[in-house]
């Protein structure tokens, strides 16, 4: 490839190859405070040209690297920056095996993490954002690594892919616009733009946590909460998760502690503030429990 950046998120290393340049300086411009170094990387990604005329005429990237979807259809170039994103997710999603992957966000305090997981445009990811505004440490959006030996959770904390309303929300929420990535209209899912987490929660993306709260949220209803039981847990997880069945045994033995262990809820909301106050007083209950319990 012509043009080409590494990028480090958590424990996974990238590398992105480009026919052009516009994409690999996107990149470098949305991760500009991830590690960049020329490591040896767990996945390779490609944005190449359908066809060598395509490279200059109303040019298409098509993704290709390590993990492939031969039916993904190419995009215009400029949404060249969400054809790498996707195709780092591709690679993750198929093939990450050194811990469980859920498709889900995750913030944390105190030492102890809030997983959200739903179907997409449930709301999970501008949750995520918003609470990490307000003073949460971010953990990551679009997947969360549990560990399977430990039960841990290890920082995946990737750039927020905002869509739609969310973005005037965010934009009104985060006041450096430097974190904002390029807009870019007309995309599969409507308009997305990215928000890069804060500096500080990308410096500690080596520091693991454990599970406190697991939450499914629903954006635009109005407000309710339902406590879960582990085996609906266990059922929308198993959904939730993109490489279950390949970790086999492992795969089920954490899920198994990690729904026994996890309190859940299922929650609705109509505005933001309406969610980030819901995980607030759901939280404060749960440490509430854990204070009664060291107490013991």
């Amino acid at each position: 490839m012509r043009h080409a950046c590494f990028i480090t998120v958590g424990p996974a290393r990238f590398r992105i190859g480009s026919d052009w340049r516009a994409p690999i300086d996107q990149l470098r411009a949305l991760y500009a405070d991830y590690p960049m170094e020329e490591v040896v990387p767990d996945f390779t990604v490609r944005l190449q040209g359908t066809s060598a005329l395509r490279r200059f005429v109303r040019p298409q990237v098509a993704i290709a690297g390590d993990f492939t979807l031969p039916d993904a259809l190419p995009l215009p170039l400029e949404q060249g920056l969400l054809a790498a994103e996707m195709a780092m997710n591709l690679q993750m999603a198929l093939g990450w095996r050194r811990h469980l992957l859920l498709h889900a966000s995750a913030v944390s305090r105190q030492g102890r993490a809030v997983v959200m997981t739903g179907l997409s445009g449930a709301g999970k990811s501008t949750l995520s954002a918003l609470l990490a505004e307000r003073g949460w440490r971010f953990l990551g959006d679009e997947f969360v690594l549990l560990d399977p030996d430990s039960g841990n959770i290890a920082p995946f904390p990737r750039p927020v892919s905002l869509k739609n309303e969310a973005i005037a929300a965010m934009e009104h929420e985060v006041d450096d616009d430097t974190r904002f990535g390029p807009v870019l209209r007309d995309t599969p899912k409507g308009t997305i733009r990215h928000l890069r987490p804060r500096t500080e929660w990308i410096e500690q993306m080596a520091r693991e946590t454990r599970p406190g709260l697991l939450l499914f949220p629903r954006f635009g209803f109005p407000r309710a909460v339902r406590r879960m039981d582990e085996a609906e847990s266990f059922v929308r997880l198993t959904q939730a998760s993109t490489n279950y069945v390949a970790l086999g045994e492992r795969g089920f033995d954490a899920l198994t502690h990690f729904v026994r262990s996890v309190p859940a809820c299922a929650i609705d909301y109509a505005t933001g503030d309406e969610g980030v106050e819901l995980v607030e007083r759901l939280w404060s209950e749960q440490g509430a429990k854990w204070g009664d319990r060291a107490a013991a």
